[in-house]
């Protein structure tokens, strides 16, 4: 179907979704519960008020437009704080935002079809005049090929579909002759050479003159480029081939999207925000659906629905079930990873993943459109605009607000699907915010900061383009509009394509590679679009129903009049609700209770709103606006000597490791294991590392209860037996939704398989000594001044010129020397460098690394006992190994050792490249980068 509530097929069927986050599954109980809490339906919109509202659209379209003609024409943009024209070198650079400028006056061919939608037809006719007149697009500038390919290739292509439209109608544009469709053709040819790449993606700038790697292009060495400045080229250069007979386009932004798809992640279907142009590596292997990405899996449904090419049904639809399973977190969209999709790798949103909802009622998928429709519509409430960035729990990340208009564009399309005038009202108060905050005398101007309403001297061309078009749109009625708006496509920036260019020069040799490279479940595929009829189980308060448990997702409140209701009545008697603080899931009466707050009375309702806000709370607390990286726990006793590496995940309580020195000390098992009530063994612990065991209360809780028993620390060891971090996201310990400032102990968690490394070194060796730190210490720091084995720090600068020892104590020391098999899970602390462990090493491990990685320790000696007194004695502080490794009892060596853990090792180079793999995980997520 056209974006506009058409007819047209375009497999709809939603996709199975797999097991939700905490923060969905919340989200998900939410929409059980009755609607008969805080409920406020909207009353049907009258005409005459409707009309009122598209005239004020029309009022503001004129203030911005006439503005910008005013002041600003030619320049590209105008700048309404100071009533005056950008342009490119004259005004201080913006970097990137830059990009999109090319003394080609931009604002006024972005609004060109938007003259026709608003019906100001006389106005059209004269800004095609101009463009023809005025505009060169042989500029020495260097433009970015995504903007210039969606703003002015896109404006000229919806200018001239227009342009013959009106012409066809017989009154106006009589005189037009295909002249825009000839500036989009050259245009078009001057973008082409950005293709010159192995692999077909195109390069992020280009030279409008020169070109490409040409000296005077000043571009043409970038390396990488963004998915979405690759993959949102299909529309309008497929439109462009289809106007002129040219295939060149078409076959070009063909073969960028090939690309795409085949480098995508195979066992997660997603991809990455960056990719190199030359390699098709990804630089960035973060994946949602905001900046960076969005518009590419816009262009997959929409180059079917124009092209009605099946190849990009069959991708969009693998692409949105991975999509649904992995970043859709109902009502919240949230950057993954896409080789380890269940590990965030971010806790804020973008505001460009408005659009999504949008999308996705094109798709078909309603309801989880009007959740996170509902979300968006609630942070704009509480901003007044919708912030470049906001975190999960909704609070400010950027607070930048440049007037873009995806929010307005998935509003006008829920309105279109649903017929709800809830959706009037969200575009009626669109319209106050804009002119109550945004409006100044030149225009209107993007938000500096939406906390504090200060401007920015901006306002984009989208802006016009976009924003004033859906609208006019939502609040019009069909005779309001000229044309047939259902007969066109929108693009990304709303330049409207006609629908007849899918069976127009349809002679694009198409290879349909999607196949070759996955098999497609054909469920996902079986449906069309359905009738907006039938979307809905006849319920005209359908959307209402999946609104209304999020309307105070942000400021988490109800009218105190239902609570005090409730409250008197467990006053009278009844049993208090469950709190989501103690809430455990492994207790029956817990999840009956659960069970029950999805029924019809208002008070299980109520108690269910309040549960699930509690959990959201609790949910937010876990990820905080900047994730913790991983820690490191290391072992450094006998025989261990520090090379023996645990990957931890933090504490958001505590002590900070990275801002205090290590904490070190024997280990030693609580008692309960699970440490949720004071310990029976408070000796055992006193002075030492406390482990204990995840489960049956809140890991603050435990925390408190060994601190109180004496422990300098604490290692809560995962009770999912098999556990790993090899497989599973690194975990970060959360608060109890308390302060947890009286909590001053560090506190790390293992994963299984880790944690039963600590605990058979226990039961082999009894005393085991570990050190808790942000990143693994070096050895020689570690152990400086003990006597141990030469060869567990003989590259390490400190104590490379210590003496080798004589022969006559090699017999006696062979038994020493012996290390512990190292199980899959283990790392080794680097050998010649303090930094990272966990980073992949630039060499494979040479013979000898690999065989003490395996357990098998070469021949080396330890230190003669007389040497190393010396040195001790010149430190003052060393405690003497020698005569402890000399007590060990003489073994024969077995290469089969009879410990628990197993002997098999992996490579050194694949333990390390897969931490590696997590440590660029949480790296992304320190990266501020739209």
């Amino acid at each position: 179907m056209s974006e506009a509530g058409g007819g047209r097929g375009c497999g709809c069927r939603v996709p199975q979704r797999a097991s939700w986050s905490l923060v969905a599954a919340t989200a998900a109980l939410y929409l059980m519960l009755a609607t008969t809490v805080c409920t406020a339906g909207a009353a049907p919109m009258s005409r005459e008020e409707k009309q009122k509202l598209g005239n004020q659209v029309l009022e503001m379209f004129d203030h911005a437009y006439g503005n910008y003609m005013e002041h600003a024409y030619p320049a590209d943009e105008l700048m309404p704080l100071t009533c005056r024209g950008r342009v490119r070198g004259q005004e201080p650079s913006r970097g990137d935002v830059d990009d999109a400028l090319g003394k080609f006056s931009l604002t006024l061919i972005d609004s060109l079809d938007t003259l026709v939608v608003l019906n100001k037809t006389k106005e059209f006719e004269d800004a095609v005049r101009k463009v023809l007149r005025d505009v060169n697009l042989d500029n020495d500038v260097v433009v970015s090929v995504f903007e210039t390919n969606i703003r002015v290739l896109g404006g000229l292509l919806g200018g001239h579909s227009l342009a013959i439209m009106l012409k066809e109608k017989g009154e106006y544009m009589q005189w037009y002759n295909d002249e825009l469709l000839q500036m989009a053709k050259q245009l078009g040819y001057k973008l082409l050479p950005a293709f010159n790449t192995t692999s077909g993606l195109p390069y992020p700038r280009i030279n409008l003159k020169f070109g490409i790697r040409k000296p005077e292009a000043r571009t043409g060495t970038e390396t990488d480029t963004c998915t979405a400045c690759a993959g949102t080229l299909i529309l309008e250069f497929a439109a462009l081939s289809r106007f002129t007979g040219a295939t060149v386009f078409e076959e070009y932004a063909r073969k960028a999207l090939d690309f795409l798809w085949e480098k995508r992640q195979r066992s997660s279907n997603l991809v990455g925000v960056t990719i190199n142009i030359h390699t098709g590596d990804w630089v960035r292997k973060d994946s949602g659906v905001g900046a960076g990405i969005d518009s590419y899996y816009e262009y997959l449904l929409k180059a079917y629905v124009l092209l009605g090419d099946d190849s990009f049904l069959e991708r969009f639809n693998t692409h949105y079930d991975a999509i649904m399973r992995y970043i859709s977190q109902p009502p919240l969209l949230l950057d993954v990873h896409i080789h380890k999709p269940m590990l965030n790798a971010r806790t804020w949103m973008d505001a460009l993943l408005a659009f999504f909802p949008g999308l996705q009622v094109l798709k078909g998928d309603i309801r989880p459109a009007i959740e996170t429709h509902e979300m968006l519509y609630q942070v704009i409430k509480k901003h007044n605009f919708l912030p470049e960035a906001f975190t999960t729990d909704f609070r400010v990340h950027w607070a930048q607000h440049p007037l873009r208009p995806e929010f307005a564009e998935s509003t006008y399309f829920l309105y279109k699907a649903t017929g709800d005038p809830y959706y009037l009202e969200v575009g009626k108060t669109l319209i106050e915010n804009l002119n109550k905050y945004a409006r100044v005398p030149c225009g209107f101007a993007a938000m500096k900061d939406v906390r504090t309403g200060s401007h920015e001297d901006r306002m984009d061309s989208f802006f016009l383009a976009e924003m004033f078009k859906y609208l006019y749109l939502l609040f019009a009625d069909k005779e309001d509009i000229i044309f047939d708006i259902e007969d066109y496509i929108f693009t990304t920036e709303a330049h409207l394509l006609p629908l007849w260019l899918s069976t127009t020069n349809r002679n694009i040799s198409k290879k349909n590679t999607t196949s070759e490279y996955t098999e497609l479940d054909d469920s996902n595929f079986d449906w069309t679009c359905p009738n907006t009829q039938i979307l809905f189980p006849n319920d005209p308060l359908y959307a209402q129903s999946i609104r209304e448990p999020l309307k105070n997702v942000v400021d988490k409140s109800c009218p105190r009049g239902i609570i005090r209701v409730r409250e008197e009545s467990f006053r009278s008697g009844a049993k208090p609700p469950l709190r989501a603080r103690d809430f455990m899931a492994t207790n029956p009466e817990h999840l009956e209770i659960l069970k029950k707050m999805g029924a019809a009375s208002s008070v299980d309702a109520e108690d269910g709103l309040r549960f699930m806000q509690e959990m959201i709370e609790l949910s937010s607390q876990q990820q905080k606006e900047q994730q913790l990286p991983p820690r490191a726990v290391q072992i450094i006793s006998h025989p261990f000597f520090g090379r023996v590496v645990l990957t931890a995940g933090p504490a958001q309580f505590g002590l900070d490791l990275s801002k205090h020195k290590e904490t070190r000390g024997f280990v030693a098992s609580s008692k309960p294991y699970n440490g949720c009530s004071e310990l029976t063994n408070p000796e055992a612990v006193m002075g030492k590392i406390a482990l204990i065991q995840r489960g049956q209360c809140m890991f603050a809780e435990k925390a408190r209860n060994i601190q109180n028993a004496g422990a300098i620390g604490g290692i809560v060891i995962d009770d999912n037996e098999g556990s790993s971090s090899d497989t599973a996201p690194l975990f970060q310990m959360a608060g109890d939704g308390k302060d947890t400032d009286d909590i001053k102990i560090p506190m790390l968690f293992l994963f299984s398989k880790e944690g039963s490394i600590i605990l058979d070194a226990i039961r082999e060796h009894e005393q085991v000594e570990v050190l808790l730190s942000d990143k693994a210490r070096d050895r020689a720091a570690i152990l400086k001044g003990k006597r141990i084995p030469s060869y567990i720090i003989n590259s390490n600068p400190e104590v490379e010129n210590e003496d080798q020892p004589s022969s006559e104590n090699d017999s006696q020391n062979q038994s020493a020397e012996q290390m512990l098999p190292l199980p899959q899970t283990v790392g080794l602390a680097d050998q010649e460098s303090p930094g990272n462990p966990l980073e992949s090493p630039s060499e494979p491990p040479s013979p000898a690394d690999s065989e003490e990685a395996a357990g098998f320790a070469p021949s080396e000696q330890i230190s003669s006992p007389t040497e190393t007194q010396e040195t001790a004695g010149l430190d003052g502080e060393c405690t003497d190994l020698d005569n402890q490794l000399q007590d060990q009892p003489e073994t024969e060596e077995d290469p089969s050792p009879n410990v628990s853990w197993g002997t098999k090792a992996q490579p050194m180079d694949s333990i390390l490249a897969d931490w590696n793999e997590d440590i660029e995980a949480f790296e992304m997520m320190e990266k501020d980068e739209l």
